[in-house]
């Protein structure tokens, strides 16, 4: 088995009693490396790297700097994305074909924040008073903590060390203890492209590092993405600092296909939002809602698609659907649909554990599809994250738009519709972060992506990124030559 080591202060470490933890493949529920268990004197210690690294060097060097070491990572990352593509499906189980070109959109954020690192422009402001200069700065916060979650570690990674390395902060990392081994391999970039010392530092290890990190009165930011229960947490315990949070968070996304959708192009959209990824992503569809018209026809190609889906070692190409990242994640969804079946929701495809040939060892859950779905139940409205759909029926555009807005969550939707007006008064309507018309799940480094309400605030990927990681300085130069009552002021 592979043995890592934390990245701190530029170098790997370890110490004669370091603990260690299984990383195991959920493919065939077999350990395949350690990762270290960081104690509190490791994680201060990463703390102080980042705090002195941001002193003395990275603040003060220059964006285009910033900018040369960025694009550098990226190319690292990119030279070996095949590698790191095959380590991450091992470690949670999701297909290949998706962390291959994870790994490509993560190596193009780095590129894009580059771009960005020399243009963190301020502003001129023209002030009542006359002889007065005023002009504001953006500056970097300082030291900030990621903390990611198991289900996309490189791609979760890229949204937030990217932009928080243009805006020119040093970062501690706390990866999932579900899937720690890529960010870890990652670290090896870092030194690679030769960043400063202590710039980027990783922890690993489970709650109790990051509580270590929380609170720690040494850091200006913390960027978290993973469950509402956590977040909570997260928020809680960094107001007790005032630190401030940017949370990404969970959803239960509505994707509404109307009657007057392309019917065949909307099925594979609401397939793929679910059941790619295993359903194990924040923007799942997992609420597909359905207008009567045409609820049967669509219902009835979903489950005849969900007989032919692939399941099967997620390294292999072949493979559409892997396992679920780890077994309390198993247990949850298979906890789910039993509660689905109890609820009175009509299951009409999957719910069981998936068996067959290559399939017996891992943590495979068949795709599985619940029809004539309450909204107000405990499946349509709790994140499931797994490959679990609920279809809800609806008989208007505006039935549609409560229906979808039912939630607590407001991270994703998707509209399926030939009408544009209709599209643009229900993506107008639906409270929701992202609003996709006519596909589903796609991503761009150049869009924002964050949700309302239970799902998070904040926003990444995009310049609006840049936001979260920088604060605005401002500065009031008075060049008259007399003294000045700063409060006569005239109107």
């Amino acid at each position: 088995m592979k043995k890592y080591e934390l990245f701190i202060n530029g170098e790997f470490v370890t110490k004669s009693n370091q603990e260690y933890f299984p990383a195991i493949n959920p493919y065939t529920q077999q350990p395949w490396a350690s990762i270290p268990a960081a104690d509190d004197q490791q994680v201060s210690e990463a703390i102080a790297a980042a705090r002195a690294s941001f002193d003395s060097t990275w603040s003060k060097t220059s964006g285009i700097q910033r900018a040369k070491l960025l694009n550098k990572l990226a190319d690292l990352l990119e030279a070996d994305a095949a590698n790191m593509a095959n380590l991450e499906s091992t470690d949670n189980g999701k297909v290949i074909r998706e962390t291959s070109s994870q790994m490509l959109f993560a190596a193009r954020q780095y590129r894009f924040f580059a771009g960005l690192a020399d243009k963190l422009l301020g502003k001129v402001i023209p002030l009542d008073q006359p002889n007065v200069f005023d002009y504001a700065t953006r500056e970097p916060l300082g030291v900030v903590v990621l903390i990611t979650a198991w289900n996309s570690p490189m791609g979760l990674l890229s949204n937030k060390l990217a932009p928080a390395l243009a805006a020119g902060n040093s970062v501690v990392v706390k990866p999932s203890e579900h899937a720690s081994a890529t960010t870890l391999e990652f670290a090896k970039f870092i030194e690679q492209a030769r960043f400063p010392k202590g710039v980027v530092n990783v922890v690993t290890g489970d709650y109790r590092v990051g509580k270590v990190l929380l609170n720690s009165a040494r850091i200006d930011r913390v960027s978290f993405t993973g469950s509402p229960t956590v977040g909570r947490e997260i928020a809680a315990q960094a107001g007790r600092t005032l630190t401030p949070v940017t949370l990404e968070l969970g959803g239960k996304s509505p994707n509404i296909i109307f009657e007057d959708a392309d019917i065949d192009k909307a099925v594979v959209g609401a397939f793929a939002g679910i059941f790619a990824a295993t359903g194990q992503t924040c923007i799942a569809g997992s609420r597909l809602l359905v207008q009567k018209s045409v609820y049967n026809a669509v219902v009835s190609k979903l489950v005849e698609k969900s007989k032919h889906i692939i399941l099967g070692n997620p390294i292999d190409f072949k493979t559409e659907m892997g396992t679920l990242a780890n077994e309390p994640q198993f247990e949850k969804v298979m906890g789910s649909i039993k509660n689905g079946i109890e609820e009175g929701a009509k299951l009409v495809a999957g719910g069981r554990r998936a068996q067959g040939p290559g399939l017996d060892k891992g943590l495979f859950v068949e795709p599985t599809i619940f029809a004539d779905v309450d909204n107000v139940s405990v499946l349509a409205q709790e994140e499931i994250f797994g490959p679990v759909l609920s279809v809800i029926s609806f008989q208007n555009e505006e039935e549609a738009i409560a229906i979808g807005n039912d939630t607590r969550y407001g991270l994703a939707a998707g509209i399926w519709t030939t009408n544009l007006n209709r599209a643009m008064r229900v993506s107008k309507a639906i409270v929701a972060g992202s609003v996709w018309v006519n596909t589903y799940r796609a991503v761009a480094v150049q869009a924002p992506f964050g949700g309302f309400k239970e799902s998070g605030f904040g926003r990444e990927r995009s310049d609006w990124a840049l936001d979260e990681f920088l604060a605005a300085k401002n500065v009031m130069i008075d060049f008259s030559d007399e003294a000045r009552d700063p409060f006569a002021i005239k109107i």
